[in-house]
């Protein structure tokens, strides 16, 4: 087998696959199909991987965090429109590592840049191979040890015969003098792809379950034995520290099963989550998905996930799996610092698209790209690139105050952060007003659990209808500051008091709402919600009366509730969900594929 390896790699280079052109997609290609298990054992350079774990425990960065810079592959002339407008806005925040083949590219972009008017004082050139644009999936992962000290990069295993790809982080580490760590050896072994992944920051990570089809028994890509699911989150634990790590079933349309393309964290408890129109393309299976999370998991800070709902466009009104429509999203957006990078392709919906996310971040500057050049290839900004957090993070990390509607029992509003840097806190405040167009005003912090470098103030209890806002400021020994939001005292936290309460019926009532989706062939989602506990069965019988499973049995919680069926592992056919209690009975037809 190894006298003929490079005669067929030199073979598929011959078909543009290793080459600068064509460009490859972002799906993989039938000729690549072939190359899948070569790439681990014939990709030069792999003496270069370090594949053991960091030599501490870490935490993945979160996408909002401050950047240093931004790693993009520019391949000329691919999408070179889209790279302009990226670059002139990112480097505006941070250095641009620009990743290009040959001096010849470099001296194309540079003109290019330069043509549109773009400094270059923040533009930074890597000469090195690549096999394709798709940065975010075979980039580095940025992860920091013991939370806020040396800053390391993790390498997966590429889920793509690409190995020249496979080799960047490696050569962004190298340029930057960043460690780099790779799950390239069995038992360590780890597949995976950046579009497919995101954190919180604080040890939540989120995934399709392709995550667990590339590293079970039918992975082509692995160099040991198939991984279970503990063994997976074991490895994201060790080299990612990621604690808990939550996996969604993949859409029917989204070829390429990464969660950027319809799912983003905006922060640590609030997720961005695309939507169609009723019943259109993967709407009813991302709901399904969505109402898992909300119904099995709570934020980071203990409380309910907030939702965020932005539209999934349609090209000339239509959506997948039209095969003349695109999967367009809004979601493969991109944070630098105080910039936020959104694709765009057509003004009647980005405009909604941009309130959207002006709404969510006051203060910071909501640019829009035309992404219609690229994302017919199944791809948008958030996919070729990829952020490199500051090596020196003043973290700062706070569960922001909700409105609050029983304002007359509370007293001052205290306001508490976690706040880490490697040298140490000196100080911290509080600052806020009840009119922005007036001053803030500072509240000096206090350190209230060393263990868990928690920090606290007081607003000052205010009347009913008042609306405060406020931001956090601090200060390392090392004499770095830093704020949150990033983009304060321009932009804030805000927070409205009250005091009103809403009466409860004390009729019962009982909602058992559409299933969804339906058809269904993997996670079916029953929404119930009442307003007072009632005892209920909720039962699959088929088509001939039998029982196929008991669903729920108990008292039903008052509010929303979603319970869920796996029919994956029905049988295709008609069946009958009935929901009974002591004083009714209602019963839904569901249809599984």
């Amino acid at each position: 087998m190894k006298n003929i390896l490079p005669l067929l790699i030199c073979m598929f280079c011959a078909q543009g696959i290793f080459c600068q052109d064509p460009e490859l997609p972002h799906w993989e290609t039938k000729e690549e199909q072939a190359l899948r298990r070569w790439q681990a054992f014939t990709n030069p350079g792999m003496d270069k991987l370090t594949p053991t774990p960091p030599p501490h425990p870490v935490r993945h960065m979160a996408e909002w965090e401050e950047l240093e810079a931004l790693a993009i592959t520019w391949r000329v002339p691919s999408y070179n429109s889209i790279y302009t407008e990226m670059v002139r806005y990112a480097s505006q925040e941070v250095r641009v590592l620009i990743i290009v083949g040959d001096n010849a590219a470099k001296t194309q972009i540079t003109n290019i840049l330069q043509a549109n008017n773009i400094g270059m004082d923040n533009v930074e050139f890597i000469i090195a191979d690549n096999n394709s644009v798709w940065m975010r999936d075979y980039g580095p992962q940025c992860v920091y040890a013991n939370d806020v000290e040396e800053e390391y990069i993790i390498d997966w295993i590429y889920n793509r015969p690409r190995p020249k790809d496979n080799l960047l982080p490696v050569t962004i580490g190298d340029y930057l003098g960043i460690p780099v760590y790779s799950t390239t050896e069995a038992p360590d072994d780890l597949v995976h792809t950046g579009g497919n992944f995101t954190s919180d920051g604080l040890g939540t990570g989120f995934s399709s379950k392709l995550v667990l089809d590339e590293n079970g028994p039918n992975s082509q890509y692995l160099v040991g034995p198939p991984h279970t699911e503990a063994e997976i989150d074991e490895l994201m634990n060790t080299y990612m520290g990621i604690n808990r790590y939550i996996k969604m079933n993949t859409l029917p349309y989204d070829e390429i099963h990464h969660i950027d393309m319809h799912m983003k964290l905006l922060d640590e408890e609030t997720i961005l989550m695309g939507e169609y129109p009723e019943g259109m393309a993967d709407g009813p299976a991302i709901e399904a998905n969505l109402q898992y999370v909300l119904s099995n998991f709570n934020s980071p800070f203990g409380k309910p996930y907030k939702v965020v709902r932005i539209l999934q466009p349609p090209k000339n009104g239509l959506y997948p799996p039209n095969q003349f429509s695109d999967y367009r999203t809004y979601t493969n957006s991109v944070f630098v610092n105080k910039t936020i990078m959104v694709p765009f392709y057509e003004e009647q919906y980005d405009t909604i698209a941009q309130r959207i996310y002006e709404e969510n971040f006051p203060g910071y500057k909501v640019v829009g790209i035309n992404c219609n050049s690229i994302i017919s290839s199944l791809g948008a900004l958030h996919c070729i690139t990829k952020e490199i957090g500051v090596k020196d993070p003043l973290w700062i990390v706070h569960d922001r105050w909700e409105n609050i509607e029983d304002n007359n029992s509370w007293g001052d509003y205290e306001i508490t952060a976690t706040i880490k840097h490697k040298s140490g806190i000196a100080n911290a405040q509080v600052y806020f007003t009840t009119d922005t167009s007036l001053a803030y005003s500072p509240l000096d912090m206090v350190l209230v659990d060393a263990s868990t470098d928690t920090w606290s103030a007081s607003i000052p209890h205010q009347d009913n209808g008042t609306e405060i806002f406020y931001y956090i400021h601090a200060e390392a020994n090392s004499s770095k500051e830093q704020v949150r939001p990033l983009v304060a005292p321009v932009g804030y936290y805000n927070f409205t008091v009250n005091d009103e309460f809403s009466a409860v019926s004390e009729k019962t009532t009982i909602q058992f709402q559409p299933i969804y989706p339906n058809p269904a062939d993997a996670v079916a989602v029953l929404p119930v919600s009442t307003n007072l506990s009632e005892h209920a069965n909720i039962e699959v019988r088929d088509v001939f009366g039998r029982k196929v499973e008991t669903i729920f049995s108990g008292t039903l919680p008052i509010g929303a509730s979603n319970y869920f069926l796996q029919t994956c592992t029905y049988a295709p056919g008609a069946y009958f969900v009935t929901l009974k209690t002591n004083t009714s009975m209602m019963t839904q037809k569901l249809v599984v594929r």
